[in-house]
């Protein structure tokens, strides 16, 4: 296959590691650190072992690796559905050659190529600026990598429109069911109405830097996707960030007075302020009541609810933050506001009408 063919069948791109890591990073823990519920097993479970004379049955064995499980369960759709939608690409290009009478390569060069424009010097020395802290390299050591990143970028972007564009053309149906975990929504910490369309339920954790990345691409989504999101916050302080439990336990205790969402902000804002004492001051500042604040938090009032998310949150295959479940189909890291809204008009397109 030429590299023209390729620009449209691809469903990704092969990125640099910095971008990965600027892009899509996540904190994480261990997976031998988060909690894994083991449950009860079933009378008919299938025996794998016998240790002194006592079973040890299929069920226990995945209630013990749910986490791991659910990854591979993960990773095989994507596989499958990279896949799917490269064939969708391919049979979609093959048919509008056809229609128009080229080949699939001159249909390339007329609907990416002439359409992809070089990264300018500007474009590469902002995108430089505005990441430098994480890359730890000098720019000159760094821009052709990030030029031919910004390159890839707007060819995937074009390469995205064109197909969207063929599938209205020609017809198109996706048959293949997104994995879907449930997970409970009600009872915490949201923005948008209850009867949604779309459900988006986050696991943060006020110390991970990654978490406040993710912010502006949540924010834009709200802002963008108005009464169709309804944004759920639920915590997930890492034993590896050691002031994020009494941070997760702050935000309950301010929104115990409805100012839930202006401790969030404060506290993601000044992630390295995050003491107890640095928490009470915040608190005072936003104009809670201090007495009740600081009795709720010194008391760990809260504690047990949040031990309840993270372990809510480990039993359906989270390890890090930020971790989001649109719909119940997880999305992973810091992500950018395309990949949510991706997933966001995917659900929106199954809706149906009046629904």
């Amino acid at each position: 296959m030429s590299r023209k063919h390729s620009l449209i069948t691809r469903t990704g791109f092969v990125v640099l590691g910095f971008a990965v890591t600027v892009l899509l990073a996540a904190c994480s823990v261990p997976e031998a650190a988060v909690y894994a519920d083991r449950g009860e097993a079933a009378a008919d479970d299938q025996v794998l072992a016998v240790v002194g004379g006592a079973d040890i049955t299929e069920t226990e064995v995945e209630d013990l690796m749910e986490a791991q499980l659910m990854k591979v369960e993960q990773e095989r759709y994507n596989l499958i559905k990279q896949g799917l939608d490269r064939l969708i690409a391919d049979r979609l290009m093959e048919m509008e050659a056809k229609q128009r009478g080229v080949t699939v390569e001159e249909l390339v060069a007329q609907e990416v190529e002439a359409k992809v424009t070089e990264p300018t010097d500007e474009e590469v020395d902002a995108f430089y600026e505005e990441r430098k802290a994480r890359m730890r390299q000098p720019k000159d050591q760094v821009a052709e990598q990030i030029r031919e990143y910004l390159l890839r970028q707007r060819e995937n972007q074009v390469n995205s429109n064109m197909v969207a564009e063929l599938k209205k053309k020609h017809g198109y149906q996706l048959l293949l069911e997104p994995i879907r975990v449930s997970v409970v929504a009600d009872g915490f910490p949201a923005k948008g109405p209850e009867d949604a369309p779309v459900t988006i339920v986050e696991f943060s954790d006020f110390e991970c830097p990654y978490c406040a990345r993710v912010i502006p691409a949540l924010d834009e989504v709200v802002e963008t996707y108005g009464d169709k999101v309804r944004l759920v916050f639920r915590q997930f302080p890492l034993n590896i960030h050691p002031n994020a439990q009494k941070a997760a336990e702050a935000a309950l205790c301010a929104r115990d007075q409805d100012k839930f969402w202006q401790m969030h902000d404060a506290m993601f804002k000044e992630q390295r302020s995050l003491g107890v004492e640095q928490l009470k001051e915040k608190a005072a500042r936003l104009g809670l009541d201090a007495t009740a604040f600081n009795e709720c938090l010194d008391s760990s009032r809260h504690a047990e609810a949040v031990l309840a998310d993270l372990k809510a949150g480990s039993d359906v295959g989270v390890s890090g933050t930020p971790a989001l479940f649109i719909n119940g189909r997880f999305l992973s890291g810091a992500q950018p506001f395309a990949a949510i809204a991706k997933l966001i008009d995917e659900e929106l397109a199954t809706q149906k009408p009046g629904s």
